[in-house]
């Protein structure tokens, strides 16, 4: 049975517990509070799909070994703008933070990096690591392969990953401008989390093991899920793929394992841009224009039904600041589960919930 939505939590109360759990799994004191900050980020974001309701799973692949809890990144190729990055089967937070961090260095040395991460994990949300870039006044690119979720278009059995990719900016003034999209019509996150919520999902999302329409997230989990824009979001898919499977010497299509899989290598790959904004203009005048451009878009006349125009990435920035002020509220299912991981690792005076 399902359990009534939890009394407020603060944002920090949960990051201790989240980090107290990564340490008792074997992860260092950095690498426990990075991983701990990406879930609880995620929920603060709104994007209770990739947040703490993330965290068993990453645990059980810790546990189990295919994750390694003391896997330092270490570069395989070094040649000024770009880089290639061996995880060495590291939680994908971890190499995923590396990867961002040369990317920035090499840009501000070549007003371009280019870094392709092999043999690394689920990450999480890849805005984490877009916004890293926009923070340091760079244009910041991340794409990453998943295990199999859809089938190629024309298709009814898996074989392609949602492949998620996501592009941040600085925006002057405003919250930075960032997208980060999976290439099906929805994040599988979102099916698992309509299940915990006993929630049927809306027609488009899936279809069942027999190739038909389900609004049922059980059969959708069981069945593949659909591309975004048809055959296009199949296309993009597999060109991320390209980008952060095959190019960078990871594993791609359907040799990724997902974090719903606690005894599989990874094998994930990933692909980072970062562009020094300064090499190619004044980042004052870049804010000045990115400020423009959102003038421009919020200015526009209003569509029936519709009582404003948000810009990439406002609505998260708007979600943080609401819930750092007034806490998060976690489905019961999530509640459940983090009790059940606190008992068995020893940190329940430490939850929240």
């Amino acid at each position: 049975m399902s359990l009534p939505l939890s009394p407020p939590i603060k944002a920090d109360d949960l990051l201790a517990f989240a980090t107290a759990v990564y340490r008792t799994a074997g992860l260092d004191r950095q690498g426990a509070e990075l991983c701990a900050d990406t879930l609880v980020q995620a929920d603060l974001w709104g994007h209770q799909s990739h947040g703490v309701m993330r965290l068993p799973w990453y645990v059980a692949r810790l546990k189990s070994g295919v994750v390694k809890t003391d896997a330092v990144p270490e570069a395989v190729v070094d040649a000024g703008a770009v880089a290639v990055i061996d995880g060495r089967d590291a939680m994908g937070q971890i190499v995923a933070a590396h990867g961002m961090r040369e990317a920035i260095r090499r840009a501000r040395l070549h007003g371009v990096g280019a870094v392709a991460l092999r043999n690394s994990n689920h990450f999480g949300t890849a805005m984490y690591f877009t916004l890293t870039a926009a923070r340091a006044g760079c244009v910041g690119f991340l794409s990453t392969n998943a295990s199999p979720a859809m089938a190629p278009w024309g298709g009814r059995a898996k074989a392609v990953g949602t492949n998620p990719w996501s592009w941040a900016a600085p925006a002057g003034r405003q919250a930075p401008m960032v997208l980060d999209i999976a290439n099906t019509g929805v994040a599988r996150g979102k099916i698992y989390l309509a299940r915990q919520k006993k929630l049927a999902i809306p027609e488009g999302w899936a279809i069942n093991a027999a190739g038909e329409p389900t609004t049922d997230p059980e059969e959708a989990l069981g069945g593949v899920t659909l591309p975004m824009a048809e055959h296009k979001g199949y296309a993009i898919a597999v060109m991320m793929d390209m980008l952060s499977g095959v190019l960078t010497g990871s594993a791609f299509g359907t040799g990724v394992t997902g974090p719903y899989q606690a005894e599989k290598r990874g094998g994930t790959g990933h692909f980072i841009i970062a562009l020094d904004i300064a090499a190619f203009q004044s980042p004052d005048a870049f804010g000045a224009r990115m400020e423009q451009l959102i003038g421009e878009l919020k200015s526009v006349p209003l569509a029936k039904g519709h009582d404003e125009i948000v810009y990439p990435g406002e609505l998260e920035a708007r979600n943080d600041a609401y819930n750092r002020a007034n806490g998060l509220i976690l489905p019961g299912d999530t509640r459940r589960d983090l009790a059940t991981l606190a008992d068995e690792f020893g940190c329940r005076s430490l939850l929240p919930v």
